[in-house]
């Protein structure tokens, strides 16, 4: 692991949703820009004193060398957006498969150039858009891709935060601090941050490709230099109109992630806050709750393969997000064994973080020109 150190939001969270199915295993780690705390991090993991180090280059470099048995099969990158990019290339360089925070990297250039050494390295990488490891957003997209509700015509997605509301990154807060830092966390703040999760997640559900977009980004809180704030029109593939808020600034909201798909024959509404509940609606029939662990109709392969307990027992976040790790594994498992991957235990991948770049970059072009209308 690269980054995720003591005091790290994310990197605790990683390692649960690694260890979560008894597959993965942490063995080595650059923790943090400061040694002392990557250190004091690979102490508390339990890690060999000796694969515990201070500079991810080093780590890179060192564990590449080390003999096939003991050799990490993949390196996690669990740090800010500006230390994606580097830190990503030389571990596919190097041999490793990679899994990745989103956003991909700082630019477009940044995560082409990635995708190529994917390409010519034939590694494996994962992107953590998590929310996509949701048995029932699994479900969704089941239903959406099985014409269910009909051809798709309308998605809203909404990711929705109040935590900076004030300017908390004026008070000392790690997070954030290098969440409002250009430098480190590029050209987007909250659209960056959240809004990225939010247009892959329309993006998977419907299986159709954002072709253009208009976007106002707004800071809220004065002084601020990085959006956080903006609201998105957004046109699909297949003639799908659809609208993405996300708001860092929206006060007394805690995640409220959010998505629904309105088709010809019925929609689809499902809300991270209640991840369990996937709510159908039709014209001629009452609202059906779809629950996870449950057998009705749609829920389907996709969903029952994410879920790991019986119906009413509550699974969240780092359930969804151990799905990542799991299929990821998975995946490096069957190629190792000269298999072909089961395509139910999917997982977002450097194709999503091309598009998430496009994304971000077409969002902040369209917005500094008056809400103009992009293509992707």
């Amino acid at each position: 692991m690269i980054g995720g150190g003591e005091g790290s939001l994310i990197g605790p969270v990683h390692r649960m949703a690694a260890r979560l199915d008894g597959i993965c295993e942490l063995v080595s780690g650059a923790f943090s820009s400061n040694p002392e705390i990557s250190r004091l991090t690979g102490t508390r993991e339990a890690l060999n004193e000796a694969r515990i180090y201070d500079r991810w280059q080093e780590m890179i470099t060192t564990e590449s060398t080390l003999p096939e048995e003991v050799r990490p099969h993949f390196i996690t990158i669990a740090t800010p957006n500006h230390l994606h990019y580097s830190p990503a290339k030389m571990a596919l360089e190097a041999g490793f498969h990679v899994i990745c925070d989103k956003p991909l990297c700082l630019s477009v250039s940044e995560a082409l150039d990635l995708h190529e050494t994917v390409e010519r390295t034939g590694k494996l990488f994962c992107l953590t858009h998590n929310y996509t490891g949701y048995p029932m957003v699994k479900a969704a997209r089941n239903m959406v891709l099985a014409g269910e509700i009909g051809k798709a015509r309308k998605v809203i997605v909404q990711y929705l935060q109040g935590w900076l509301a004030s300017p908390l990154e004026r008070t000392g807060n790690r997070q954030a601090e290098w969440r409002s830092d250009p430098a480190r966390a590029g050209i987007a703040g909250a659209m960056a941050d959240i809004g990225t999760h939010a247009f892959n997640l329309a993006e998977y559900v419907t299986g159709e490709e954002v072709v253009s977009l208009s976007a106002k980004l707004n800071s809220a809180v004065p002084g601020r230099i990085l959006d956080d704030d903006g609201t998105v029109s957004l046109t699909f593939g297949n003639n799908i109109s659809g609208t993405l808020l996300a708001s860092q600034a929206a006060t007394g909201e805690e995640n409220n992630l959010s998505i629904r798909i309105y088709g010809e024959s019925g929609a689809l509404i499902w809300r991270q806050m209640e991840p369990n509940t996937l709510t159908r609606l039709r014209p001629d029939a009452p609202a059906q709750v779809i629950r996870t662990g449950a057998s009705f109709a749609g829920s389907g392969l996709p969903a029952s393969m994410h879920t790991r307990l019986p119906a009413g027992h509550p699974e969240g976040f780092i359930e969804a997000f151990g799905n990542l790790y799991r299929n990821f594994a998975l995946h490096i498992i069957a190629v190792n064994d000269g298999q072909k991957p089961d395509p139910v235990a999917d997982y977002p991948g450097i194709n999503e973080g091309v598009r998430g770049m496009k994304f971000l970059e077409a969002v902040v072009s369209s917005s500094r020109n008056g809400s103009v209308t992009i293509k992707l």
